[in-house]
């Protein structure tokens, strides 16, 4: 039987780490990981509301489009679905 999560595969989120955040469409879920594509790492952020609400960021290093990025749930802080478009361009 398959324990329910609040994760939705094929959504978008916005994953606070004890080191980084990511951007991301979530495309995979295991015990202890969840798979991303369309990711980014994002270094700085703007402030926090404008960043959650808005998807702002002063900082952008998005990984190759098509590429699985793979984060320990032991990692993340807080995870946030959003609605705005994934950032995909270096800034």
């Amino acid at each position: 039987m398959k324990k329910e999560t609040p994760y939705k595969i094929g959504k978008k989120y916005l994953v606070r780490t004890v080191t980084m955040i990511y951007t991301g469409k979530l495309v995979d879920i295991y015990d202890r990981e969840l798979v991303f594509t369309n990711c980014a790492w994002i270094p700085e952020t703007s402030r926090w509301a404008d960043t959650v609400e808005k998807g702002i960021f002063n900082e952008v290093e998005p990984y190759p489009k098509n590429a699985n990025v793979i984060i320990g749930k032991g990692a993340i802080l807080d995870v946030t679905e959003v609605s705005w478009a994934l950032p995909s361009e270096q800034k």
